[in-house]
């Protein structure tokens, strides 16, 4: 089917310019390219930039006072870049260990007032119930890494009860997950995925990422347990 198209219209002219305002005219054209299409010649697109972390929450162990608290072994670590070479991660075993012990540190002596029962104690705990305790280092606290948890997930939330209802208690600190990232300026930053678990309501009341940069994973470590456990609370 044939289709017509409307007449063409009268060819469109522009006055022509006077001598006297063409090079000012001309000026005036490459000044703006000069200027503003400077932002044309840019190739690549913009850097990322690098998220900001929110601040860590402090743990308030003033109501806790007196309680007996079980602390859950670790059993998340990563390691980014070249930093697993590092002694300790370089070997997954001892760097639980080690790391099970700065934490164990850091919250003895920042919340004394607080019975805490570190992993190796609940690891003997467990041992003499067999049949009512669960493996301590195989109960899924890893999944209290997940940020905003309003409740504690199985399977670990029926481990968990079973194992703090040996020692008397109702709370425990699951340290769920811990990393370590290399820095621009040429530290180590870590984070600690932090949380309590309520084990007679099922409830996290609290929940926090702990992280902090240090020249080596101990410093850094010690400086983001530092910013959840500060002195006087």
């Amino acid at each position: 089917m044939s289709r017509a198209f409307p007449a063409v219209a009268a060819p469109i002219t522009f006055p022509a310019v006077p001598n006297h305002m063409r090079t000012p005219a001309l000026l005036a054209v490459l000044a703006a390219f000069g200027c503003g299409g400077g932002g044309a010649a840019k190739s690549g697109p913009e850097p990322e930039k690098e998220p900001v972390l929110p601040p860590p929450i402090p743990l308030v162990t003033t109501p806790f006072a007196g309680q007996s608290i079980a602390v859950t072994p670790l059993t998340l670590i990563v390691a980014a870049d070249t930093i697993p070479r590092i002694a300790p991660l370089n070997d997954r075993t001892v760097a639980l260990a080690w790391a099970d012990s700065i934490i164990g540190q850091a919250i003895t002596s920042r919340g004394p007032d607080v019975k805490w029962v570190l992993p190796a104690e609940l690891r003997k705990v467990a041992r003499r119930s067999p049949t009512v305790a669960p493996d301590p280092d195989k109960m899924g606290q890893a999944a209290l890494r997940e940020q905003d948890l309003e409740e504690v997930p199985d399977p670990f939330r029926n481990y968990i009860r079973n194992l703090v209802a040996l020692i008397n208690g109702r709370y425990a600190l699951v340290p769920a997950a811990l990393s370590f990232t290399p820095r621009p300026d040429g530290r180590i930053r870590a984070e600690l995925a932090l949380a309590i678990a309520d084990t007679r309501s099922n409830k996290v009341p609290w929940q926090t990422v702990a992280w902090a940069d240090g020249r080596t994973p101990e410093l850094a470590l010690t400086a983001a347990l530092a910013t959840v456990l500060p002195l006087g609370f």
